[in-house]
């Protein structure tokens, strides 16, 4: 039962930090290209990079956290669904360059990302 409260309690937070990035970048940048969401994933893949990285290696590390973080907190926070939908989207009214500049960049520099971040739990 406490997996789903710490899931659960990761969703919630997941999702109020998703609203506020994915608003305020929006209100910053507007919303011809979707800032908001591009930054999302790419944060989300550090924070899953270096926590699913820095858990594997601290066996000491209640596995509670994977439920907290990687499980609820991303799962909230990024959702894949939400990336395919604006690239489609996007094509849709005709800006097949935004279109693939927002899928190439979202690729690369989330792997970059990813790495990054798993780079970083591996220094700890």
């Amino acid at each position: 039962m406490q997996k789903y409260l710490l899931i659960a309690v990761g969703g919630a937070l997941g999702s109020i930090a998703r609203f506020w990035v994915g608003s305020t970048i929006a209100g910053r940048m507007g919303s011809k290209f979707p800032y908001g969401t591009f930054v999302i994933n790419i944060t989300a893949c550090v924070i899953i990079g270096f926590t699913l990285t820095y858990l594997g290696k601290r066996a000491d590390l209640s596995p509670a956290w994977r439920f907290l973080v990687p499980v609820g907190f991303i799962g909230a926070y990024s959702t894949f669904s939400t990336f395919e939908w604006e690239t489609l989207s996007t094509m849709r009214s005709g800006a097949f360059f935004l279109a693939a500049l927002y899928a190439a960049g979202s690729l690369i520099l989330g792997l970059a990302a990813t790495w990054c971040g798993t780079a970083l739990a591996d220094l700890l």
